[in-house]
């Protein structure tokens, strides 16, 4: 993959599942509430200085967020971080940058 460029999307994997799972708190906490469903159904890469995931998460009902995270380069040690989301996507809706 080109520096910069977005992925194709991709069905999501146990490595994915595990980076949802390491920023669900952060969402919860913007979102004022919690997610009993949390379940990455596909993802987008960008490389960066860093890795960008956009993911989609089934949470509950018919109801999907799309989550940008970035995780840094191995030698910053740094957490993963929410950077962005988008709430009321359906499972039809494209997995975009934003």
């Amino acid at each position: 993959m080109m520096c910069g460029a977005v992925s194709a999307a991709r069905p999501a994997t146990d490595e994915t599942q595990r980076i949802a799972e390491q920023v669900k708190a952060q969402l919860e906490e913007k979102e004022g509430k919690t997610f009993d469903v949390f379940t990455a159904v596909e993802f987008k890469t960008q490389l960066v200085a860093g890795t960008n995931y956009f993911i989609k998460v089934h949470v509950g009902n018919e109801e999907f967020m799309h989550l940008r995270v970035f995780k840094s380069l191995p030698h910053e040690n740094e957490k993963l971080s929410l950077h962005s989301y988008q709430g009321s996507k359906a499972k039809h809706d494209e997995l975009a940058y934003f």
